[in-house]
């Protein structure tokens, strides 16, 4: 798509993460040579993709984004047969994918950053490991057994509340599948 590709996509990500790592999306901003103004253009831009009638949608619009996916699957989630699609790593989160669920009807129901095939998970074992853009969502789920997930407040957010060995209890908040923050609780 002319104009917005995976540099202006990673801006669009980057939009969201700022809320909890304005730090750390300033030097990724810096090393894509945006500017905070490009960042809020581009995601007006996203934003009005999202809700155009003419644009595609499901995998599609990915596709007119990213290009053609890496690779595609089969998952089922209970008793619904569901697919996947993935795309290369991202500059900003080398061993990271960008991967997309979609429902049968082709609608997508998740979409976030997980790691890449291959790549190892993180030591992490206590809450100290827990950094952010240290990890993502699935990586939780293979070091700690008692993880809790649930939705966020916005559809790019996800929580996961982790018990860890020694009882301490903890919400970790993701943005797009990437660690942003963890809270005792």
């Amino acid at each position: 798509m002319k104009g917005f590709a995976r540099r202006e996509f990673q801006l669009v990500l980057l939009r969201r993460m700022a809320d909890y790592q304005p730090g750390l999306v300033e030097d990724a901003m810096r090393a894509l040579g945006a500017s905070r103004t490009e960042m809020r253009e581009v995601n007006a831009r996203w934003q009005r993709i999202l809700r155009s009638r003419a644009f595609p949608r499901g995998r599609r619009r990915y596709e007119a984004v990213l290009g053609p996916p890496a690779g595609a699957a089969g998952r089922r989630i209970g008793d619904v047969a569901c697919e996947t699609a993935w795309w290369p790593p991202l500059p900003l989160w080398p061993g990271l994918r960008f991967e997309i669920m979609m429902a049968p009807d082709g609608s997508v129901v998740q979409e976030w950053l997980v790691r890449d095939d291959g790549v190892p998970v993180p030591e992490l074992t206590t809450a100290d490991d827990l950094v952010p853009w240290s990890c993502v969502v699935g990586d939780v789920d293979a070091r700690f057994g008692a993880v809790a997930h649930q939705d966020g407040d916005a559809p790019s957010r996800w929580h996961a509340t982790i018990t860890m060995p020694d009882g301490g209890a903890y919400v970790a908040h993701f943005v797009w599948g990437l660690l942003q923050t963890v809270v005792s609780t």
